[in-house]
């Protein structure tokens, strides 16, 4: 079985999703934020703010490549990550990639006022960066599924599609 690579904006639901989806499939889960920090030792919000966006994205590259040589592998990426054009490069190489499509109020909803999203401190510029990567997100995926749902329904929905 390929592996299932789920992207999307940050709180679109790819890790709860990938967790429940992984359940439904009797697959690995796999998160790539989880994976780079805990290689690293740190939060992703720490590497942001020590060594920078730049830094962060050379990581998430080097993880995607890791992801892409697992098999039959469920995969929560990071936000940012399916909008460079290597990290898709890497992860389409055995793997299938199904964007979670959510809506900018739901996802606001979802992450309430949290501070562990550096890219999300600032509503304004959030809504921008979620414009700007929606396309990327599309070209990127191989399938689009309904992201407002909740988290079993959504996975149901992409078990459907590998079945």
């Amino acid at each position: 079985m390929n592996n299932i690579v789920l992207c999307g904006f940050m709180g679109s639901g790819k890790t709860v999703v990938g967790r429940e989806l992984a359940k439904i499939m009797g697959a690995k889960f796999v998160d790539t934020d989880e994976l780079i920090e805990k290689e690293q030792g740190i939060a992703i919000k720490a590497i942001f703010a020590t060594h920078g966006e730049d830094y962060f994205r050379d990581l998430e590259y080097e993880m995607c490549k890791k992801v892409a040589q697992m098999k039959g592998a469920v995969v929560s990426t990071g936000g940012g990550a399916m909008t460079f054009a290597r990290n898709v490069e890497a992860i389409k190489q055995g793997s299938k990639v199904v964007f979670l499509d959510a809506s900018f109020d739901v996802i606001c909803d979802r992450i309430g006022n949290s501070t562990t999203r550096p890219l999300f401190q600032d509503r304004e510029k959030a809504k921008r960066l979620y414009d700007e990567r929606k396309d990327k997100y599309l070209a990127a995926a191989d399938y689009v599924v309904n992201g407002d749902m909740g988290a079993r329904k959504t996975a149901l929905e992409i078990a459907d599609l590998f079945r």
